[in-house]
């Protein structure tokens, strides 16, 4: 018995090829004879095996269109088709010989329902929109360092603030990252989203405070094509379906109206979107990261932002420490910051003076590291190469270090002591809003230790 080549299709193959249960195939030949039906295409056509083979297509299926392949010799792919009653998507491609005569055609089921092929295209325009997302931001996100260990600071207050970030970044849990504008919350949303198990995934912000309401739904849940006047024709994935499998970055989360905190509440409760003009309902998987510099405690007893939205958020709380609280970070802060300008400038300091250092860390800094940036890059303008001083500095710095001179009141060791201890309670409770746990971390004492300290300069309710 001759041995079969390893190059030959076994008769097993070709009948499991032929028979695959998830296609419907018939083929017909050059005369449009019907020679072969799969046994899922008799099943559609509620016709038994003896009564398709042999007999003209005509008589077997009148509404096909598959000897028009024979005469054109060109294949359709993607038509729509109604078969048993049931509307399909198939494909029509005729079947050459050697020297390239049409000898046939087959019909074959691409796929079961339009369902299905809409689902293929909304896929398709979540990779689209993905790669228009990431070609956007590739230049803000190029050349970042996404680890803790990028986050300057080494202070009690920012140690505090990374111990929370490593945490979060262990778990599936909401973040809500507060603190002042410039204090770095974003780079702490990055970190977290680059140590968890998302990391591979996409990073998809969102500026709350940058979409017109009118726009919210469309931005953040996607469209359907037609969906409203200007919609674009394809339809938009949302930024919900952009971050599935990943995080997805809620920014100024505290300036989302309330019937906007609504809609948001339902998507991260229920993880499903549905695109507005769709009809689809799509299971989403995503982390949630918030992140605003509003008191979203004092706006809930305002009625002004929804509890049950800010309890879905806030399971890890992170805060972000405000300069003036982290001075003993200052110094490295600046350095930092000057090998940043020197990469993008030709001419920038490389030491600073420690007169300008003590300004720096002298100043109250409401801007934080933005303002701090600014400030450098003024003062490099100014300094060049050389040494940064303190004539280099705006202004505002000099005046800032005057103001801190005369409040400083005449007295004792002891009395100075204790006036600047009062003053960095007072502003470490401003930074904080009142959060006497917040601030016991900026300060880096135990809680127990700031009330003792309140306690003994008879601190109330308001400042002392």
């Amino acid at each position: 018995m001759a041995k079969k080549s390893h190059q030959e299709m076994s008769p097993e193959l070709l009948e499991a090829l032929l028979e695959n249960p998830h296609e419907s195939l018939i083929v017909i030949d050059a005369e449009g004879v019907v020679r072969f039906v799969s046994e899922a295409g008799l099943e559609y056509r509620g016709l038994a095996k003896e009564q398709a083979l042999g007999r003209p297509l005509a008589e077997v299926d009148p509404d096909s269109l598959l000897e028009r392949v024979v005469k054109t010799g060109k294949a359709e792919i993607g038509r729509m088709y109604v078969i048993g009653g049931r509307q399909i998507v198939i494909a029509r491609i005729p079947l050459k010989d050697a020297d390239g005569r049409v000898v046939g055609a087959a019909g074959k089921l691409l796929f079961w329902n339009p369902e299905q092929l809409q689902e293929l295209i909304r896929q398709a325009q979540v990779l689209e929109g993905r790669l228009d997302y990431y070609e956007k931001e590739l230049k803000q996100l190029y050349g970042r360092r996404y680890s803790l260990d990028s986050i300057i600071g080494q202070s009690k207050p920012m140690q505090s603030a990374k111990r929370v970030a490593a945490q979060a970044a262990a778990s599936e849990l909401a973040v809500l990252i507060t603190g002042e504008t410039g204090t770095g919350k974003e780079l702490f949303a990055h970190a977290i989203h680059q140590m968890s198990s998302r990391r591979d995934k996409p990073f998809v912000r969102v500026n709350c405070a940058a979409i017109p309401g009118e726009l919210f739904e469309a931005e953040l849940f996607g469209y359907e094509a037609g969906a409203f006047t200007g919609a674009s024709r394809q339809g938009k994935p949302g930024r919900f379906e952009l971050a599935h499998g990943g995080t997805i970055f809620l920014d100024e989360v505290g300036e989302l109206a309330p019937q906007m905190q609504a809609k948001l509440l339902r998507v991260i409760q229920e993880r499903q979107v549905e695109r507005l003009g769709g009809t689809k309902v799509l299971d989403l998987d995503f982390r949630v990261i918030a992140a605003t510099n509003r008191d979203l405690e004092e706006m809930m007893k305002q009625g002004r932002f929804r509890q049950d939205l800010f309890y879905r958020l806030n399971i890890f709380r992170l805060f972000t420490p405000p300069l003036r609280a982290i001075a003993e970070d200052i110094p490295r802060l600046v350095y930092s910051l000057l090998a940043h300008i020197r990469a993008e400038a030709t001419r920038a300091p490389r030491t600073v003076r420690p007169g300008a250092m003590d300004l720096l860390k002298a100043h109250d800094w409401p801007g934080n590291v933005r303002e701090l940036r600014n400030a450098l890059e003024r003062a490099s303008a100014q300094a060049g190469s050389g040494d940064l001083k303190e004539a280099d500095l705006p202004p505002e710095l000099h005046h800032a270090g005057h103001r801190a001179e005369a409040d400083l009141p005449l007295g004792t060791m002891r009395d100075a002591v204790e006036h600047a201890e009062r003053q960095a309670i007072q502003r470490a409770l401003d930074a904080c809003g009142g959060n006497r746990s917040r601030a016991a971390d900026v300060l880096g004492i135990h809680r127990s230790g700031l009330y003792q300290k309140m306690a003994r300069y008879g601190w109330k309710d308001g400042n002392v």
